[in-house]
């Protein structure tokens, strides 16, 4: 079996050390068992040396030799020389649960979370609640209830909108789904098959990485942004990707190509109109299939908001573009889409049935209300990310000046670079200190950006109390500032 990199175990392995008392070695023991105990480690599978490990990790080789050694005497490990030490499962083995994207979502007491960038959700979600009546529902109770395709007021109205921004779209191309991870997960299971290759931003979205290798595709990295090393650079992170791309599919045909055109996750960058002409002109001349993941469109901060859907300037047929309510709104209104052709939206609808037979119709209704309400909702939100945009970089310049980030065109994370720093084994350092963050290697398909921590500014320490105004990444900042100098060098 392959050996798993230790940048992907530490992901694995987030929070081990906050688990609970005891040892270090003790606690890596623990947490390493119970990976092969859940089956996210397949039996088998050879751990990385003991220094990679640590390094990871950001602790000192003798407490990696230690766990390992325990793992040994239970059983649980088995070395071999010339191929290392193998993890053997034990008892019965759970559900896999992946890599634990949404594992740290939450918070415990003593812990600042950073993991996410989502925020609180807007008043607006609740007066639309507070207005929705049984009149609004009567014509839906004339029914069954189960619209796989989605409410069709909803899906007009989505409709409406793509023709306004120059993408004539008709009802039946519209399929409504629980949120843009449900969209993205039901077009990889749709349009990918094992094997297949499907080319990526590097670093791009981690829920697509972890759908897409979920479902096999080979991952193929374009250099987006700067070097592998995540080097700043005062470029549009998509300027290299279309010359990239031509190239690349002179050797090979990818089944389609993801992208993040509006506003790219983890970056804050936004395509300008020359790159988004670019790629639209090689993505045509190839014929390649385009996933246009528009999630985070909503949270620009231009006044101009987004830009027409990059589906515009392509063929009909070729694109499916995703779009949701969540990230503007509130993250508990699971409310998404996919915008496609039709036989697309009709292979997905089918898909989709087999799991989940339509979204609740009274959050279908509640959007209704909400996408009236659009440009208001826009600059409340606007409003709100400038300012706490502003609060947060001069936080980090007064308090971490040799840190480095480019102001970004929307979204509610900063893409902050540690120059020389080994930003997993700072994210390793924190986590044990009760601070959560993600490091660049999570958002890369080869596990690049070692230097990088996304770090959202927009969310408040306390969620629950709308009143308390203390800024989460201010409360974190001491932490991390000390994890970094303690993490060394990258390797």
């Amino acid at each position: 079996m392959d050996r798993i990199p230790a940048t992907r175990l530490s992901r694995l392995l987030t929070g081990w050390a906050a688990d609970g008392p005891g040892a270090l070695p003790r606690l890596l023991a623990d947490a390493l068992r119970e990976l092969a105990e859940r089956g996210d480690v397949a039996p088998g599978t050879a751990l990385p040396s003991q220094r990679a490990l640590a390094s990871a990790l950001g602790v000192s080789r003798s407490t990696v030799t230690s766990a390992y050694g325990l793992l040994e005497a239970e059983g649980r490990l088995e070395s071999r020389h010339g191929s290392g030490s193998r993890l053997r499962a034990s008892g019965a083995v759970g559900e896999p649960v992946g890599e634990g994207r949404l594992a740290s979502f939450g918070t415990r007491d003593g812990v600042v979370d950073l993991s996410s960038g989502a925020l609180e959700g807007l008043p607006a979600v609740a007066d639309a609640l507070d207005s929705l009546s049984g009149r609004d529902l009567a014509a839906a109770l004339a029914g069954d209830g189960y619209l796989p395709y989605g409410l069709p007021r909803l899906r007009e109205l989505l409709a409406e909108q793509y023709r306004a921004a120059g993408l004539p779209t008709s009802p039946d191309q519209i399929l409504v789904t629980a949120g843009s991870q449900q969209a993205l997960w039901l077009i990889t299971q749709g349009l990918v098959e094992p094997g297949d290759t499907v080319v990526v931003e590097d670093p791009t979205y981690r829920g697509a990485l972890e759908a897409l290798r979920a479902r096999g595709a080979r991952l193929v990295p374009l250099p987006a942004y700067g070097s592998r090393s995540g080097a700043a650079r005062a470029t549009d992170v998509h300027d290299d990707g279309p010359a990239a791309l031509a190239r690349l599919t002179g050797r090979i045909r990818p089944r389609l190509v993801y992208l993040q055109p509006a506003v790219h996750n983890p970056t804050g960058r936004a395509m300008s109109g020359p790159t988004r002409r670019a790629w639209a002109a090689v993505l045509a001349e190839r014929g390649l299939y385009t996933v246009e993941d528009n999630a985070y469109a909503e949270l620009s901060l231009s006044e101009d908001g987004a830009p027409p859907p990059l589906a515009a300037q392509l063929p009909d047929g070729t694109t499916a573009t995703i779009g949701t309510l969540s990230k503007l709104y509130w993250g508990g209104l699971r409310l998404g889409w996919i915008r496609a052709s039709r036989p697309v939206i009709h292979r997905l609808a089918e898909l989709r049935k087999s799991v989940d037979l339509s979204c609740p119709v009274v959050e279908q209704l509640l959007a209704v209300r909400l996408l009236q309400g659009l440009p208001e909702a826009r600059a409340r939100r606007r409003a709100q990310l400038r300012e706490r945009l502003a609060a947060a970089e001069r936080l980090l310049t007064a308090q971490a000046p040799h840190w480095r980030w480019e102001r970004p065109a929307g979204g509610s994370a900063l893409w902050v670079e540690l120059p020389g720093t080994d930003a997993e084994a700072t994210a390793q350092l924190a986590r044990r200190a009760g601070v959560l963050v993600v490091p660049g290697p999570a958002f890369s398909a080869v596990d690049g950006f070692r230097s990088r921590l996304r770090l959202p500014f927009a969310a408040r320490q306390d969620q629950h109390d709308p009143h308390d105004q203390y800024d989460r990444l201010a409360a974190a900042l001491p932490v991390l500032l000390h994890s970094a100098d303690r993490a060394g060098p990258v390797r």
